[in-house]
């Protein structure tokens, strides 16, 4: 019996999303935006194993740009996958990814100053036990840690902060404020928000002592809502088999359908892959998601960092590559775009490509998010399809 891998290089977006016009950085639409493509533009990228696996094809096929570099014949199933859920952000792309394209259309705060209406302010502040809140506007963790984050150690107030993303983050300092203390609040307010198709709660600890050093820690957690309909990690389950999520898979299903679940930084997590490489039984599932290309790089718009960093995931594939099995899946793929070369600090609205290791060679065209799960699910000889239809 067989095993798959799902490896999600969280905001690795390769353009070409024809609804990119209707979703915005600011003013500016996402038209012409291209994570991958624009690195390559401006920097450079050096991946062999991903582009033997299809990686320059697949950019090529979803844009006209050019790939310097990148110019294998691929030896794996390739191709771009285009999302039909209206949103650009976590749990709409991994949703779809396992199924489900999102049914209904997630609530977003407006940028105005406050952001918040009243009754979450106030939900905020008693969750807190504190009499008010910072920020209450859209922001960034960096930008806002950096604003903020001194006068959140003088009055003990949270920072509470959403984006072009249905969210709201709450960014506290780990000592000073607590970390269980923040997580607390966190679940404290996630169903209220919930309750308004709000996506997620994001707990955003910090260190530091004053603006200079202040820096976030690993410890982030997401509180999301459940998935309304069975998905991959469902059909796995049913079907016997494990779900093993590595980063924050667990977070953004809240844990429905996943037996077990690794956190960490992405160079922990390549190690917990190299580790269920071994230790996966026949008819299970490893879905991970490696999100530092995003939060590192993406938002802070580094386009030298995110090269590195795909570069560093490239050499690390090289080695995991020889580990997998006689039929064993492997699919990498993105969530969404996050091109550090636009304006703003938000995702951008892109196709993503899909690259397929274990069932053989050829271009699979551009296909939906959803088929990856229906992939997956005839892999592991799951009759379920969700939404999707098979692309192997």
């Amino acid at each position: 019996m067989a095993r798959a891998f799902l490896i999600v290089l969280d905001s690795a977006g390769c353009g070409g999303a024809p609804d990119a016009a209707d979703f915005f950085n600011g003013d500016l639409p996402d038209t012409g935006a291209n994570t991958l493509g624009h690195i390559i533009e401006r920097v450079g990228l050096n991946v062999p194993h991903m582009d033997a696996l299809g990686l320059g094809a697949a950019i090529r096929l979803s844009t006209d740009i050019a790939t310097p570099g990148l110019a294998a014949e691929p030896n794996a199933r390739w191709g771009v996958v285009r999302e039909i859920s209206i949103g650009k952000d976590t749990p709409s792309g991994h949703w779809e990814l396992a199924g489900l394209p999102v049914p209904f259309e997630w609530t977003y705060f407006p940028e105005t100053v406050p952001a918040f209406p009243d009754k979450i302010t106030a939900a905020l502040c008693k969750a807190a036990g504190t009499d008010g809140i910072l920020c209450n506007a859209h922001s960034n963790g960096i930008k806002v840690i950096d604003e903020f984050g001194e006068e959140h150690l003088k009055t003990g107030w949270p920072i509470c902060y959403t984006s072009a993303d249905s969210v709201l983050q709450i960014a506290a300092h780990e000592e000073v404020f607590g970390r269980e203390r923040l997580m607390q609040m966190c679940a404290d307010v996630a169903p209220l928000l919930h309750e308004m198709r709000v996506g997620r709660v994001i707990a955003r600890p910090f260190i530091g002592t004053e603006r200079a050093d202040f820096e976030r820690t690993q410890y982030r957690k997401d509180y999301a809502i459940k998935p309304p309909e069975p998905v991959l990690t469902n059909w796995v389950q049913a079907a016997g088999g494990k779900v093993h999520g590595v980063g924050k898979i667990g977070d953004i299903f809240s844990m429905s359908g996943i037996d077990t679940s690794v956190k960490g930084a992405d160079v922990d997590l390549m190690s917990a892959l190299n580790d269920l490489v071994e230790s996966a039984n026949a008819g299970d599932f490893v879905f991970a998601n490696l999100v530092e290309f995003d939060t590192n790089y993406g938002h802070r718009r580094d386009v030298a960092g995110y090269g590195a960093a795909l570069e560093r995931f490239d050499v690390w594939l090289g080695q995991f590559l020889p580990r997998l099995r006689k039929g064993d899946l492997l699919i990498l793929t993105a969530d969404h775009g996050n091109d550090p070369s636009w304006v703003g600090t938000d995702h951008t609205r892109e196709q993503v490509p899909v690259l397929v290791h274990g069932a053989g060679s050829g271009e699979i065209g551009i296909c939906g998010f959803s088929d990856v799960a229906a992939s997956i699910a005839e892999h592991l000889g799951i009759a379920e399809r969700g939404a999707g239809r098979s692309f192997l």
